[in-house]
């Protein structure tokens, strides 16, 4: 029995995906399933490279460990649907499909935001506070942070449904996206959605403001701990350190703010999937790329776990 929305007879919706024209179907399919194959690759690599190397065991990995789950989950929760829009010829999905899919979207994508705010705050305490590091991010501190993220995601995610479960959707059912979003959907809907945008700019505000705010406030403190140290070693250690997480940390939030927090009449609607396709897709693409790369940690781990199955 299928599920029904709330107030209307709309059991399904058509995601219309990302572009109509025939002849880039087939090529943006492969192009967009070499992107899933690297996120899924690059992501369990580092996620199984953590778990297998003992000196990878500090809370900075800890946190990259999860980074590196929420990226796979969110980036399979949303481009497996997508690449099928490419070779159907309706992508079809229900009801209960879309709004489970915009519940899962949505608790990933805000955990994300929170991880990476605390990853900042674990680079202030290593840099500014070291002799302090091992009791300040202990595990029984670091464990209640890791749930509180999740707490906080799944929180907004529910707020978000919440708010998306009280409109009534018109028979016209297709969606000008390739996922289901709160803005696209917003466009489906038959009552007024004077509530769920003001909702939407608030929880979203706060979803980006708040981990904005203790990047910029980690930052700042690093900055002037930097700029204290004498030798040209020690700070280029320093900005190391950080590097990998700005360049993480500018594309996600740049890209998720100009989606959200611009008012959706100033963003056409083909603008805004290229947003979300950039932070739903490019970014966990990306992501383990930017830490495995530029990290020698990570590096070093690598060539040994390689050295140890080629001498086994």
């Amino acid at each position: 029995m299928r599920t029904v929305a709330e107030n209307s007879s709309v059991t399904e919706f058509i995601l219309e995906g990302l572009t109509n024209q025939q002849e880039l179907q087939i090529p943006l399919f492969f192009l967009f399933l070499g992107f899933y194959m690297v996120t899924v690759v690059g992501n369990l690599s580092l996620i199984t490279l953590i778990g297998l190397n003992s000196h990878l065991c500090t809370p900075m990995y800890f946190f990259l460990y999860n980074l590196s789950f929420i990226d796979f989950c969110y980036s399979t929760v949303i481009t497996p649907k997508m690449l099928m829009s490419f070779v159907s010829t309706k992508n079809i999905i229900s009801y209960a499909g879309c709004m489970t899919q915009l519940f899962f979207f949505l608790f990933f994508v805000v955990s994300e935001s929170f991880i990476l705010s605390v990853m900042a705050y674990d680079h202030y305490v290593t840099i500014c506070n070291p002799l302090v590091y091992t009791a300040t991010m202990s595990p029984q501190v670091c464990l209640p942070i890791l749930l509180g993220v999740y707490v906080m995601g799944f929180a907004k995610a529910m707020a978000h449904r919440a708010c998306m479960g009280r409109l009534t959707f018109c028979a016209n059912n297709l969606v000008d996206h390739f996922m289901c979003d709160i803005l696209p959907l917003h466009e489906r809907s038959y009552t007024s959605t004077y509530v769920n945008k003001p909702v939407v700019f608030v929880v979203v505000g706060i979803d980006i403001g708040v981990p904005t705010a203790t990047i910029f406030l980690s930052y700042a403190l690093i900055l002037s701990s930097i700029l204290h140290i004498s030798s040209t070693e020690g700070r280029s250690k320093a900005f190391s350190t950080c590097s990998s997480h700005i360049i993480a940390v500018s594309l996600f939030f740049g890209s998720r703010a100009f989606m959200y927090l611009k008012p959706s009449s100033l963003l056409p609607m083909n603008l805004g999937k290229v947003s979300s396709l950039f932070y739903t897709i490019v970014v966990p693409m990306l992501n383990p790329l930017i830490y495995s790369l530029r990290n020698k940690d990570v590096k070093i781990a690598l060539k040994k776990t390689l050295s140890k199955k080629s001498f086994s």
